[in-house]
């Protein structure tokens, strides 16, 4: 090989190993600045930890497209691309989880968790508006087990967050974030925890002997009016009301109760044995604050 060949094929062998090296060290680079994958459920939506703002979501999509006064989504298409489950509290509700608004999120006694079904349509949904997701859709897990989100097939064909088994739904009367107006409604809807267990179920007092296992439910307004919200409450014993002071007509069932101005079964207290259209009458309009069953 002459002298010439030879110093031409080293100089591509040379330039064949800087651009090698410069390959192999940009590789590493960009190695090291790929953001880990989300995890697929079987569900086929992507699980990501943390919040929707702390994975750069897009602006104006998912939790944050603006909603109409009916609780509507000015853009049902953008809003199920991605939905927040954040551990949170909203009021007495604590833990209760909320979506990326900061709105709280429902479950409805009247639906099933296992197998998972969904009961609330029509006029229903309209109240209460399922939170939907969009296959292949993003869920945001902040303060939520991965493992206990899911989804739940609709009548319609829209598929509808679940968690623990429990489809998730927002409260059309909830008009700003911390709202939990549909806490309580009818005795069958609740917030619902982290772990897919009703929000705010008060607890005995531990100083407070048991009681009877009757029922209640206070009406927001007077005459038992379906136009406002209303809360379910049952015994045994001292209950204390998630949402207190706010009850202007009472409706009990299995025995008398003992209706409280404080929590714990404190303050001035009335004997009730039978339903109450206005509390004003007996004086204790928005001044239930706990209720003794038994």
């Amino acid at each position: 090989m002459s002298r010439t060949r030879f110093a031409m094929l080293a100089a591509v062998l040379t330039a064949g190993a800087i651009t090698l090296s410069a390959c192999s060290g940009g590789g590493v680079e960009n190695v090291a600045n790929t953001v880990a994958a989300p995890e697929t459920s079987q569900d086929g939506i992507q699980l990501l930890s943390g919040t929707a703002q702390g994975n750069k979501a897009e602006r104006n999509t998912g939790d944050w497209v603006k909603r109409r006064d009916n609780g509507e989504s000015v853009d049902s298409a953008a809003a199920q691309r991605w939905v927040q489950l954040s551990a949170g509290k909203a009021g007495a509700l604590d833990p209760v989880v909320l979506d990326g608004g900061g709105f709280t999120l429902y479950r409805f006694d009247k639906d099933t968790a296992n197998p998972s079904k969904t009961t609330c349509v029509d006029e229903c949904a309209k109240i209460w508006p399922p939170v939907l997701l969009a296959k292949g859709g993003r869920v945001f897990v902040d303060g939520v087990q991965r493992s206990a989100v899911g989804t739940v097939t609709r009548p319609d064909g829209t598929r509808q967050l679940t968690i623990k088994g429990w489809p998730l739904y927002r409260f059309n009367k909830d008009l700003k974030p911390g709202d939990a107006k549909g806490q309580g409604v009818g005795g069958t809807w609740f917030g619902i925890t982290p772990d897919g267990k009703k929000a705010g179920q008060p607890t005995a007092s531990p100083t407070t002997p048991a009681g009877g296992r009757g029922s209640a439910v206070l009406h927001d307004d007077a005459n038992f009016s379906d136009n406002g919200a209303s809360q379910g409450l049952a015994g045994p014993g001292c209950q204390n009301v998630a949402r207190d002071n706010v009850t202007s007509s009472l409706q009990i069932s299995g025995g008398p109760v003992k209706i409280w101005t404080e929590k714990n079964c404190k303050g001035k207290s009335l004997a009730v044995d039978a339903d109450i259209a206005d509390l004003a009458k007996v004086g204790f309009d928005n001044d239930i604050s706990s209720i003794f069953f038994g």
